[in-house]
C-alpha cells in the first residue's frame, strides 16, 4: 500500500478530550500542557479593582434571599430597597438606597406660660411616630418663648403672658402646632384669670377669676391631646395659688397650708436619653413645680422666690406671692432610621447626633430642615 505524505496540516495544541463526563468548578485551563488549577479565594481577595465598569452583586426579593444564608452573603433587597449583608443571624439593613425618604418621629413642645400667684401652665407637648415627609420640601422649624412672668412689680406689676406656640412646617397640627402654655392667675391684671392654653395655668386670688372663666380661682382649661388644666387657687386673701397644669396631669388645687403643686410632665428618650418636657410651675406659697416647671422656693414676698420654668422644656414659670416667673422655651426634636441619607439641609444650628441607630435633629431656636 502506498503511503501519501500529508503536508500543510495543523496539528491542534492545548485540545482536551473529554473521556467522560467531567465537572469543572472554580477552575482555570491554561499553559501548553492543558493544566486545569483550583483559582483559590485569594486570587480575588485583598486584591486592588483597577477597574472602571462595575461588580455587581445578586439582586432580589425578600422572598428570594438564600435558604441558607452564612455570614457575609451580600446582596440589594428589592423588596425593601435596601443593601443588606447576612450577618449575627439575621440580615441586616446596611444602607437604604438613595431616592427613599424616611418616616419621621418627632417631640413638638411649645414655650411654657408665665407665672404670677398662680404656676405657669406647660407648654403644649405633641410627639408621634410614622410621620411621612417629601423629598426636597424644606420645613420651618419654630421654638416657642417661655410667657412673661410676673416679675418683680409685685401683684399689680407687668401683665403675665402665655408661652408661645411651637411648630414643625405644618406637619403637626397644621398651621398651630403645639400650643403655648397658659400664665398663672393673679389678682388684678388680666382681671385675675388664668390663661387656657396648651396647659392651663393656674388659679390665682382675689378679686379676678382666678384663672378660671367660670368660678374664681378656678384654673384655666388645657388644649386637648397637648396638656392639662391649671389647678384652682385659694382666694380671698390667702393668696395661695393654684399649679400650673402639665403635659401629663393637672395642676395641683392650693390648700389652705399653702399653694398647689404644678401638673407632672412628660418623659421622653427620643434626644437619646430620657428627659421629661411640660412640666407645670407652681402655685405661689411652696407650691412645687412639675419636672421642668418652675414653683414657689419658699412662702414669702421676695421675688427670688419663684423659679422659672426649665429651658427647652416648656416648664411652666413658678408663681409667688405678688411676684412670678418666665416660663421655659420649647423644644422640637426629629430623630428616624440611621441608615437613611442625612437630611438635604437644616437652618438654624440644630445639634445634630448619630447614635443608637438613629438620626437625631434636636433644635432650641428657629429654623428649618429640608430632605
Amino acid at each position: 500500500m502506498a503511503t501519501v505524505a500529508l503536508s500543510g496540516i495543523i496539528t491542534p495544541t492545548n485540545v482536551v478530550t473529554a473521556t467522560s463526563t467531567t465537572t469543572l468548578s472554580n477552575k482555570t485551563i491554561s499553559g501548553a500542557s492543558n493544566t486545569i488549577t483550583n483559582i483559590p479565594a485569594t486570587t480575588v481577595s485583598d486584591t486592588a479593582n483597577s477597574s472602571t465598569g462595575y461588580f455587581q452583586i445578586p439582586t432580589g426579593t425578600t422572598a428570594q434571599r438564600p435558604a441558607s444564608p452564612a455570614s457575609g452573603m451580600t446582596r440589594i433587597n428589592t423588596t425593601t430597597n435596601a443593601f443588606e449583608v447576612y450577618g449575627n443571624g439575621g440580615w441586616r439593613v446596611v444602607k437604604t438606597l438613595t431616592g427613599v425618604t424616611p418616616t419621621v418621629e418627632y417631640l413638638v413642645v411649645a414655650g411654657g406660660g408665665g407665672g404670677s400667684f398662680g404656676g405657669g401652665g406647660a407648654g403644649g407637648l405633641l410627639t408621634g411616630a410614622g410621620l411621612s415627609v417629601t423629598a426636597g420640601t424644606s420645613h420651618t422649624i419654630t421654638v416657642g418663648a417661655g410667657g412673661t412672668g410676673r416679675g418683680t412689680g409685685g401683684q399689680n406689676g407687668s401683665t403675665v403672658t402665655n408661652g408661645t406656640n411651637s411648630l414643625l412646617g405644618t406637619l403637626v397640627n397644621g398651621s398651630t402646632g403645639a400650643v403655648g402654655g397658659g400664665y398663672g392667675g393673679s389678682q388684678t391684671a388680666n382681671s385675675g384669670s388664668g390663661g387656657t392654653s396648651g396647659s392651663g395655668g393656674g388659679g390665682g386670688h382675689g378679686t379676678g377669676s382666678g384663672g378660671g372663666l367660670i368660678s374664681p380661682a378656678n384654673g384655666g382649661a388645657a388644649t386637648s391631646g397637648q396638656g392639662f388644666a391649671g389647678g384652682a387657687g385659694r382666694e380671698p386673701n390667702n393668696y395661695y395659688g393654684g399649679g400650673g397644669g402639665g403635659s401629663s396631669s393637672v395642676g395641683g388645687d392650693a390648700s389652705a397650708s399653702g399653694g398647689g403643686n404644678g401638673g407632672s410632665g412628660t418623659a421622653s428618650s427620643i434626644s437619646g436619653s430620657s428627659v421629661t418636657y411640660g412640666g407645670g410651675g407652681g402655685g405661689s406659697y411652696a407650691g412645687t413645680g412639675g419636672s421642668g416647671g418652675g414653683g414657689d422656693a419658699a412662702p414669702n414676698d421676695s421675688s427670688s422666690a419663684s423659679v422659672a420654668g426649665t429651658a427647652n422644656t416648656g416648664g411652666g414659670g413658678g408663681g409667688a406671692n405678688g411676684y412670678g416667673a418666665n416660663g421655659g422655651s420649647g423644644i422640637v426634636i426629629l430623630r428616624y432610621d440611621d441608615t437613611y441619607d442625612a437630611a438635604a439641609s437644616t437652618t438654624g444650628s440644630p445639634t445634630i447626633t448619630v447614635a443608637g441607630g438613629y438620626r437625631v435633629y434636636k433644635w432650641t431656636g428657629n429654623g428649618s430642615i429640608t430632605f
